[in-house]
């Protein structure tokens, strides 16, 4: 199996964190999480708390699995901010900007503005709310996911009017999941796959 990335130390005892072994695997950090816990694969835990996984324990659950080991892109994350509510939105800017991952970040606050910053901002990520004016978060995540060049953009939907049977709408569309508003802070991480940020 070929090596999956180049990471700072070369011996295999290096630990990956969620994000990281996602983006190898080609799934999200969620699921990364639940494989953990299922004790699908093999996770140590940083006396902080967090998962880490080393690169030959990757390798053998893939191996057995039959998934191939994908070359890590150590390049900055893009995050796409839509959002129609210009506070909430500067407020996640902030949150994901201040971030110990490399991460860029922008906001639009409409669903017309949405459709043109995706293909010029070119995100690995929307945060994207449901209810916009113009064209809501359910079209932009259908339209997102049909389209080859765009379709592989990890969604994270977000709404203040939070049913399952929304949830389930917008995650059958492609998203991810659905986060309720008022966001919490470590749910939110959780699902882009950052870890919390270290107490000074």
């Amino acid at each position: 199996m070929e090596r999956a990335m180049n990471i700072r130390k070369t011996d295999e005892k290096a630990l990956l964190t969620p994000k990281m072994v996602a983006e190898m695997l080609l799934v999200s950090p969620i699921t990364i999480r639940k494989w953990a816990r299922d004790e699908w694969l093999h996770a140590e835990v940083t006396a902080g708390g967090h998962r880490r996984f080393s690169l030959a324990e990757v390798e053998r659950f893939a191996k057995e699995r039959g998934m191939k080991v994908h070359q890590v892109d150590e390049t900055i994350t893009r995050i796409l901010i839509v959002d129609d509510d210009p506070q909430f939105s500067e407020f996640l800017y902030e949150l994901v900007t201040n971030l110990p991952d490399k991460i860029e970040a922008k906001v639009v606050n409409n669903g017309f503005d949405a459709g043109s910053a995706i293909h010029q901002f070119k995100p690995h990520i929307l945060l994207l709310d449901l209810t916009l004016p113009g064209i809501d978060g359910f079209m932009i995540c259908k339209q997102l996911k049909s389209e080859l060049i765009t379709k592989n953009i990890r969604v994270i939907s977000m709404t203040g009017f939070f049913t399952e049977e929304r949830s389930d709408q917008i995650i059958q569309a492609g998203a991810e999941c659905c986060l309720a508003k008022p966001i919490e802070i470590p749910v939110l991480l959780e699902a882009l796959g950052v870890d919390l940020p270290k107490e000074k």
